[in-house]
């Protein structure tokens, strides 16, 4: 009977730790997930920046080319007498 009962404690504590130990990896898996998703989204913020640093110089390049155009026309419609 005493070997017995030592057999069921023994499955016992080893069941138990078992499930506590799933417990742990499950929770690290979960931190590990959750950080590579932290990981991932900062990766999308950083190109959305970039595209945007791109967009704004794009904005700012056909701002100045319209900018001189005008200007072009302004002055030739000053200066038709010269032509």
């Amino acid at each position: 009977m005493n070997t017995k009962l030592t057999i069921l404690l023994a499955a016992g504590l080893f069941l138990a730790v078992g499930t506590q130990a799933q417990g742990r990896f499950d929770n690290r898996r979960d931190i590990n997930h959750d950080r590579m998703e932290v990981r991932h989204d900062r990766m999308e913020i950083r190109h959305d920046r970039r595209d945007v640093r791109y967009d704004r110089n794009d904005l700012r390049h056909d701002r100045r080319d319209f900018y001189r155009d005008r200007r072009d026309l302004r002055y030739d419609r000053r200066n038709r007498h010269c032509f």
